[in-house]
């Protein structure tokens, strides 16, 4: 499990729920493109949650460009 933790109680407890939420949806039998759609559900989730609670979306934004969603 990935730990975020930027010292913003309520950004880090999003980040916690996001995670938790993305691990349950990949399993061992989890297709290449549900794994690739609960990547993006995750870090939109971030995203939000950094923009909402004034921490940077930059790095969420850069990884959702990679996945291909034009960091929206």
């Amino acid at each position: 499990m990935s730990k975020i933790k930027t010292g913003n109680k309520a950004h880090d407890d999003a980040c916690d729920v996001a995670e938790s939420t993305r691990q349950s949806a990949i399993t061992a039998t989890t297709t290449q493109a549900n794994a690739r759609t609960a990547e993006i559900t995750y870090y939109r989730a971030l995203k939000a949650s950094a923009i909402a609670n004034n921490c940077s979306p930059a790095q969420f934004t850069t990884a959702l460009m990679e996945l291909g969603t034009g960091g929206v």
